[in-house]
């Protein structure tokens, strides 16, 4: 099952999470020659590359978060707008929504290169995950791991944690809904095809609200 069922609670939606976590360490562990479920850098295409050089696959980061001491010691954030995570759900085990681009309020204006409504940057993205790592009680030197739609803006908002002194900022290459394929869907890769768990149901304080 690729989401969670409507009629779940968040204890059961939790359960699954760590079902999923434990299940996906062990299949890290027994795969030889896997080195903590990294991506080699040089297969990532360059708009999804980061300063630092760090990249998981959503299908790994289950197992990656466990080999971290249990997800208590890392800062999971989902980068996406907040209409994305209305209307195609989240990643269970996410601990917020900090968008690294919004649209305007109104969107009013339109992007003819990639064929949307235009998105604006974040100005308070660094300080609200500051806020965020500040909440669970982490540290810039901590694991923070980003994921977004596919991995463009998880790439660019890494860097600009890193330009403010995170040290260990890793990047889901793939995203949440994965890479487009042949066929124009995004059915190639991420969260939502390694058949991770994830809701529609939102949990008010885990969103983004302008401060």
């Amino acid at each position: 099952m690729r989401y969670l069922d409507p009629k779940l609670n968040q204890t059961q939606e939790r359960r699954r999470w760590l079902v999923a976590t434990v299940a996906g360490a062990a299949a890290i562990l027994l795969r030889p020659g896997l080195a903590l479920a990294a991506v080699d850098p040089a297969t990532v295409p360059e708009p999804k590359r980061t300063k630092a050089g760090r990249y998981l696959m959503a299908a790994d980061v289950p197992a990656f978060m466990q080999t971290q001491g249990g997800t208590g010691k890392v800062l999971f954030l989902d980068l996406r707008t907040r209409a994305e995570a209305m209307y195609v759900g989240m990643a269970t085990g996410i601990d917020a929504l900090v968008p690294f681009v919004e649209h305007q309020e109104l969107m009013t204006d339109w992007d003819a290169q990639r064929g949307i409504y235009r998105l604006e940057p974040l100005q308070d993205f660094v300080p609200e995950v500051n806020r965020r790592l500040a909440q669970k009680g982490l540290s810039k030197s901590d694991v923070v791991v980003l994921i977004c739609r596919s991995g463009d803006r998880s790439s660019r908002g890494a860097n600009r944690l890193a330009d403010d002194g995170y040290t260990q900022v890793w990047s889901v290459v793939d995203g949440f809904e994965g890479d487009m394929g042949k066929d124009g869907r995004r059915s190639v890769n991420g969260w939502k095809n390694a058949g991770l768990p994830w809701s529609y149901k939102l949990e008010r304080e885990r969103m983004y609200f302008p401060r």
